[in-house]
């Protein structure tokens, strides 16, 4: 480019030409890149896809890294695309000038500002043979709506030759977002800039910082992600002796990064929306009308709402009505200002958190505004009215500032107050502080008049069981739920009689609920159910929406497990139809819910359901029974879809998550030989018959052999094997005593190879007889995994079943069918057939959103999956209901799986 080139244009926007002055070279590069510089593929990948459509929106706030990225990508892309960097202040002619530069060896002769020269600038993009790229930085700062009209112009109606990435801290204008509606938009956001685990490490180290690899995931949970915080802190770290501690210790009050936060995210807000965040900070997530009570006006959340759309420093959940989450590093400077109001209105600021929590009916957070606020008679009365409600069955802890320990004249006074000390540092997660208020507690008792201590002592005992649960400690958990079950006061002992069964059913539902969580810590899958179900059946009797949740969910995951598929899709319906939890408390438990309809899915031969809710289930990996539970789906899921290495290692990590048994037959050797057997019949199922027999081997069970599921598995090796005399030797009796107790979806299988056993003997009649009951089982529950994706035998022997005359003839007559229809292809799915089959092809995008409509998400969730808009999605399936001539969703699928698009 030509220093004539820059200093001789002259545009003017929505007029006739006119004189803008010299143009500066420098916008018309890439900045250089900050050293040392880290390469991010994801990212580079992620706006490689993105320049197939018309626009990339790289948005996010200040340091978030969206120049460094447009910067990178620009200088691998061949032929370097078009850049320009917006500055304040730029006016539309300006802007104009420098496209025009940028786009020069594009654009025709003459000024192409000019409306009508618009026109031909689109014409002549839209006769190249490969398409421009245009890098806009920082395009928020274009002030002149005209300009980007213009630049709309010009992307629709330049042929598809003209992509854009642009980067900028809001949203575009609305114009641009029409787009969205042609599939031709495409955002990168804060959620996708923040740093992974990974790529913080290899960004320390390119910092000369060596951080444990434990460290690591902890600052980017301090930082967010945020590139500008990790920044700072790394080049900070380089010149500390002790760089672990230091970085430990990184927060919003390092004097660079809260100059930066200061400078780019507060100075830029009005004193009430700065307020409004700052008073927000007093908790650890905050909902518009709680801001509100917060600071006394009716329109404050709405500074919440504005700061969450631009992403970044405010997160906002998905619930309604939306909570609100601070950054943490900018958390950490609002929280420092907040001390510097009077002791006085930081008390009043608790007061009003306190009743607030109080009156949505979260005590949790009650309690630690009272005790914040020096409110000890709210604190004692949240404790005895809603304690069953302040056992902490996550470790999620509480946000915000600790609150200090009551006095001791107060504790003095009523040692209740202690309890209730010891209580909310115990949902806090913090066992020491809470052990030593109990004890504190425990010494000022004896005051306390009989009727009081009564009440006293199941208080304390019910902190015992959560303190016991803390320290993971099963044995002691199970001794304090016994105690707290000998504190029960018995129906109508009480003067109200109504409060003695009141009292019964929190005694059983928060007993209950622990016992349940330590069974399911050991593995013994029946036992939890058997505690879940009554501690659920409690809490309802009792009102205690938290508890009757989590035990709904998990109990929906344990009969899923266990194979009672109808009792478990109605308990995860049920958990799933609860109000939820205001903020972030309940996602623990809709995953468990989720997670069970996955397993319900897959034992019904749903595999796109089965992956919708593992998806939606999340990662279970904080209870390793769940995990177990949820490996055992993905590695089946994974196995159907031709990758049986990768379901291999995850149920080996499963394995090695699970704590070891005390016992050969306990519990949770159960659990670890479900988990070996189906890695050993992935071993089996590709030929290495001899390291499923060695896995096989190091079950624990009966000294004749492994139990259950092991059994079976080792059963169907020897019949993989071509060894069907070893494979009736290794399968136990299917129908026996011993075997009632064995998870349905095992005697199914059991019951399977039994009947091909028998046919390959020769002894059709007991085949027959012999399917029949298995059908009989299945049939309940609606079981057809067992039988669709059997060994090949089963397949005919179904078929001739079919023909001798069977009670369930509709189910085996639709299941040889589905065994005669050709398996689903693993990977992607392959594009349309030739114009017989289709008037119109589908395109690439609508074939992808076309397979996620195999699933239950909604296109409010497929369109958070794709990061496309919710009226994108629905005009793709507008034209993919048009094109399948199909008028719904179950329609459309099958009418796509029948031309084999999906």
């Amino acid at each position: 480019m030509t220093q004539h080139e820059v200093d001789g244009a002259t545009v003017a926007a929505g007029g006739g030409p006119g004189p803008v002055g010299p143009l500066l070279a420098s916008r018309l590069t890439p900045a250089p890149l900050p050293e040392p510089v880290l390469v991010r593929p994801r990212l580079l990948r992620r706006l490689d896809e993105g320049v197939a459509g018309a626009l990339t929106l790289v948005t996010a706030p200040a340091g978030w890294g969206k120049t460094t990225l447009l910067g990178s990508w620009a200088r691998t892309v061949e032929p370097a695309p078009a850049w320009v960097s917006v500055e304040a202040g730029d006016t539309g002619a300006r802007l104009w000038a420098y496209l025009t530069v940028a786009l020069h060896p594009h654009a025709p002769a003459g000024d192409p500002a000019r409306p009508d020269r618009l026109e031909l600038l689109a014409a002549a993009l839209a006769a190249r043979d490969r398409p421009v790229l245009l890098v806009l930085d920082d395009v928020h700062r274009v002030a002149d709506p005209a300009a980007l009209t213009g630049l709309e112009f010009l992307l629709r109606h330049a042929g598809g030759r003209l992509r854009v990435v642009a980067g900028a801290r809001t949203d575009p204008p609305a114009g641009l977002h029409r787009l969205r509606l042609a599939g031709e938009l495409t955002t990168v956001g804060p959620a996708e800039l923040a740093f992974t685990d990974d790529e913080v490490a290899d960004l320390l180290v390119a910092h000369g910082v060596l951080l444990p690899a434990a460290a690591v995931p902890r600052l980017r949970a301090r930082t967010g992600g945020w590139a500008a915080g990790l920044r700072l802190a790394a080049l900070a770290a380089r010149d500390r002796p002790d760089p672990v501690r230091w970085l430990e210790q990184f927060g919003g009050d390092e004097p660079d990064v809260a100059g930066y936060l200061r400078a780019e995210v507060l100075d830029p807000l009005d004193a009430a929306a700065r307020d409004a965040l700052r008073r927000s900070t007093v908790a650890d997530a905050v909902s518009a009308d709680l801001v509100d009570a917060l600071t006394g006006r009716s329109d404050a959340g709405r500074a919440l709402t504005a700061l969450a759309a631009a992403g970044g420093f405010v997160d906002r959940d998905d619930s309604r009505p939306p909570w609100y989450r601070c950054h943490p590093l900018l958390a950490d400077l609002l929280r420092a200002e907040l001390g510097e109001l009077t002791d006085a209105e930081r008390r009043d600021l608790h007061r009003r958190a306190a009743d607030w929590y109080a009156g949505h009916a979260r005590p949790a957070e009650a309690l630690r505004h009272a005790l914040a606020a020096g409110r000890w008679d709210a604190a004692t009365e949240l404790l005895v009215t809603g304690w069953p409600e302040l056992v902490p069955y996550d470790r999620e802890g509480a946000g915000g500032p600790v609150p200090a320990a009551p006095p001791e004249a107060a504790v003095r006074r009523d040692p209740e107050l202690a309890l209730a000390a010891a209580a909310e540092r115990a949902h806090a997660g913090d066992a020491d502080a809470a052990a030593a208020q109990l004890r504190r507690a425990a010494g000022h008792a004896r005051s306390l008049p009989v009727p009081r201590r009564d009440r006293f002592r199941r208080l304390a005992v019910a902190l015992e069981v959560t303190l016991a649960r803390l320290a993971g400690d099963h044995d002691d958990v199970r001794r304090a739920a016994a105690s707290l079950l000998a504190t029960r006061t018995p129906e109508g002992s009480a003067d109200d009689p109504r409060t003695g069964a009141a009292d019964d059913a929190d005694v059983r539902a928060t007993a209950g609920a622990a016992l349940g969580l330590v069974a399911l810590s050991g593995g013994d899958l029946r036992g939890a159910a058997a505690e879940f179900d009554a501690a659920l059946a409690a809490a309802r009797a009792a009102g205690r929406a938290r508890t009757e949740l989590l035990c709904a969910s998990r109990s929906a995951l344990l009969h899923a497990a266990l194979g009672e598929l109808r009792a478990a899709e109605r308990a995860a319906g049920e958990a799933l139809a609860m109000p939820p939890g205001q903020g972030w408390s309940c996602r623990t438990d809709c995953a468990y819910a989720h997670l069970a309809l996955a397993v319900v899915a897959l034992h019904r031969d749903r595999p796109d359901d089965a992956e919708a809710h593992l998806a939606l289930a999340g990662p279970t990996a904080d209870e390793p029974a769940a995990a177990a539970l949820a490996a055992l789906c993905r590695a089946t899921l994974l196995r159907d879809r031709g990758d049986p290495a990768a379901g291999r290692r995850l149920l080996a990590a499963a394995r090695d998550a699970l704590a070891p048994p005390t016992t050969g037959d306990g519990p949770a050797g159960e659990l670890a030989g479900w988990l070996l057997a189906a890695e050993a019949d992935l071993r089996a199922a590709h030929g290495d018959a001899d390291a499923a027999r060695e896995l096989l081997a190091g079950v624990p069970g009966r000294p004749d052999g492994p139990a259950g599921a092991a059994a079976v598995a080792l059963a169907r090796v020897e019949l993989r094997a071509g060894d069907p005399a070893a494979a009736a030797r290794a399968l136990p009796r299917w129908d026996g005593p011993d075997a009632a107790a064995w998870p349905l979806p095992v005697r199914l299988d059991a019951g399977l190879l039994d009947a091909a056993l028998a046919a390959r003997a020769g002894d059709a009649r007991r085949a027959g007889r012999t399917l029949e009951r298995v059908l009989e089982l299945a049939a309940d529950e609606g079981f057809r995994r067992p039988f669709t994706r059997a060994e090949p035998g089963v397949g005919e022997l179904l078929a001739a079943h079919l023909d001798s005359g069977t009670a369930h003839w509709p189910t085996v007559s639709d299941l040889v069918r589905a065994a005669q229809e050709p398996p689903a292809r693993p990977g992607p799915a392959p594009g349309p057939a030739p114009d017989r089959a289709l008037d119109e092809p589908l395109t690439e995008r609508e074939l992808t959103i076309l397979r996620y409509l195999q699933s239950i998400l909604s296109n409010v969730e497929i369109a958070a999956e794709l990061s496309l808009s919710v009226n994108t999605v629905k005009t793709h399936v507008r034209n993919i209901y048009r094109k399948l001539d199909a008028t719904r969703r179950r329609e459309a699928v099958r009418r796509a799986r029948e031309l084999r698009l999906i």
